[in-house]
């Protein structure tokens, strides 16, 4: 799934029968790739202010989790749209020929980073060229690679990842992968103390992430919907975003009981802080936008770390067709 811990909570809304709800309005079944947090706000808030239902959608989320394939799921036609957590996962679809492909880009920054105690001498990336580093089996595959091209680092350095935070708490010398909207806040909360945090974006990584995404068969014959989709949800980030979160933070915690008050303060203070969601290209083209420049610039690097063939087109993995349609003029 590409996600770090997060938070343990258990994902027991995760998608386990699909029943359709009995409205007049299109159904739309959208599946997240973590449980309810406020990474997803933008949606939730959409959902909570009806802007899928005044765009003629009835949508309803279903919230993801390590057991569940929300891929999987969209490609075998149980799900119009999913989350998907970062740019390879589109690229490796393109590569397998999956007829899946990415509409809109959530997040312009990767909130996936690397934690470690200060006071330790592991305050860089260059740093912890060396030093023990616990990542999981995906993040092996993925953006590991880019570190190990951009700074040196072996496998030799790999650690088992067991998606807790008990590692780290009891070992000063510990260093793991995380998520900028969540550990750092889980550390302070058991320690008092912030940890050291090194952001992927910050190392020079250039893919995109939270990456919408639904099948080539939605976007040839439903294209309407598609784009109302989009541009509901789009609504939703910037009401979220600019105008008031608590419609999102009570639907969050109506999906996912186990998220608090102060976690959805944190995860959302960051994505704002650090530009996560509106950034970028989106202050001029909107929420949600992607370029063939910036694709282009992802898939070099990653053809310079050994992950993809240069000859691969990696245009099929995306298309613009929906997004780069500017800001909406705000009430």
């Amino acid at each position: 799934m590409f996600r770090s811990l997060r938070v343990a909570f258990a994902a027991t809304a995760a998608i386990t029968a699909f029943v359709p709800a009995a409205h007049a309005d299109t159904k739309i079944t959208f599946g997240l790739d973590w449980v309810a947090e406020p990474e997803y706000g933008g949606y939730y808030e959409a959902l909570a202010e009806g802007l899928y239902k005044k765009a003629g959608l009835d949508v309803t989320i279903y919230q993801g989790g390590p057991q569940v394939n929300t891929a999987q799921l969209l490609v075998a036609g149980k799900l119009d749209f999913d989350i998907t957590s970062n740019a390879f996962l589109a690229l490796n679809f393109a590569q397998e020929n999956i007829p899946y492909e990415v509409v809109a880009a959530g997040f312009q920054k990767d909130p996936d980073c690397l934690i470690a105690h200060h006071g330790q001498g592991n305050d860089s990336f260059e740093d912890i060229k060396g030093k023990p580093i616990a990542v999981s089996t995906d993040t092996r595959a993925s953006w590991w690679l880019y570190l190990k091209s951009r700074f040196g680092y072996t496998d030799s350095q790999l650690r088992s990842y067991g998606f807790s935070l008990t590692p780290f708490l009891t070992n000063k010398k510990d260093i793991q992968e995380a998520y900028v909207t969540s550990e750092p806040y889980l550390v302070h909360q058991a320690t008092g103390e912030w940890p050291v945090v090194l952001a992927l974006p910050d190392a020079g990584f250039d893919g995109y992430a939270s990456l919408l995404a639904t099948s080539d068969k939605m976007v040839q014959d439903h294209p309407a919907e598609v784009k109302a989709f989009i541009d509901a949800s789009a609504q939703g980030w910037y009401d979220f975003l600019y105008k008031n979160p608590q419609p999102a933070f009570a639907a969050i915690k109506k999906d996912n009981p186990d998220m608090t008050d102060g976690l959805l303060q944190f995860g959302y203070g960051q994505i704002k802080a650090r530009g996560i969601v509106d950034s970028g290209d989106t202050k001029t083209l909107g929420i949600y936008a992607m370029t063939d420049a910036r694709w282009a610039s992802f898939f070099h690097q990653m053809v310079k770390a050994g992950m993809y063939d240069p000859s691969m087109n990696y245009k099929a993995a995306y298309t613009l067709q929906f997004v780069d349609h500017g800001r909406p003029k705000q009430n």
